[in-house]
C-alpha cells in the first residue's frame, strides 16, 4: 500500500496551548480560513473531544473520529479505535490530523507527521490542553506569513509550515 502524507494543523499560544475546558483559546477568522483553505478537500483525523468541541461534521473533507469507546458512532463521519485505523481508513493519499492534544502526541510520538501547519498566536494563555514540544532538530520551517491584528482578529499570529527532516 502506497504510504500517505500525514499533516497536523494546529493553532497554538506561545505557550503551546491548545484548548481549555474543551474550548478554543481565541476567535480568529483568519485561522478558521487558513483551516479550512488547507484542509479542504482532504480526511480530517480528530480525537472525539476534538469533534464534540467542534459540534458537528466539517464540510468538504471526509471526517474520521478517533474514539477507544467502540459503540461509538456518527453519522456521516468513520469512527476508528486507533490513529493507525484512522489513517486507513482516509480515502486520500493526503491527511491532515487536526487534534486534539492526545492525538497530536501519539502522532508525532509514533513518527507518523510529514508536515506541521502551525498558526502561532502571538500570546500566552491558560489552557488545560497543549501541543508538544517539537524537537528543533527533526523539523525545518518551510514558510511563514505574519498576520497583523485587525477588526476581526484581535491578537497577532502567524502561518507557518514544518517540513519533517528526513
Amino acid at each position: 500500500m502506497h504510504k500517505k502524507e500525514v499533516n497536523i494543523i494546529v493553532a497554538m499560544a506561545e505557550n503551546n496551548a491548545i484548548g481549555k475546558d474543551n474550548k478554543l483559546l481565541w476567535h480568529l477568522p483568519n485561522d478558521l480560513k487558513f483551516f479550512k483553505n488547507t484542509t479542504m478537500g482532504c480526511p480530517i483525523i480528530m480525537g472525539r473531544k476534538t469533534y464534540e468541541s467542534i459540534g458537528r461534521l466539517l464540510p468538504g473533507r471526509q471526517n474520521i473520529i478517533i474514539s477507544r469507546d467502540k459503540q461509538y458512532q456518527i453519522d456521516g463521519a468513520a469512527v476508528c479505535n486507533s490513529l493507525a485505523e484512522a489513517i486507513d481508513a482516509a480515502e486520500a493519499e493526503t491527511v491532515f490530523v487536526i487534534g486534539g492534544g492526545q492525538i497530536y502526541t501519539q502522532a508525532l510520538e509514533e513518527n507518523l507527521i510529514s508536515n506541521i501547519y502551525i498558526t502561532k498566536v502571538h500570546t500566552v494563555i491558560t489552557g488545560d490542553t497543549f501541543f508538544p514540544e517539537l524537537d528543533a532538530n527533526n523539523w525545518q520551517l518551510i514558510w511563514e506569513e505574519k498576520q497583523q491584528i485587525d477588526d476581526k482578529n484581535k491578537i497577532a499570529h502567524t502561518f507557518q509550515k514544518f517540513e519533517k527532516l528526513t
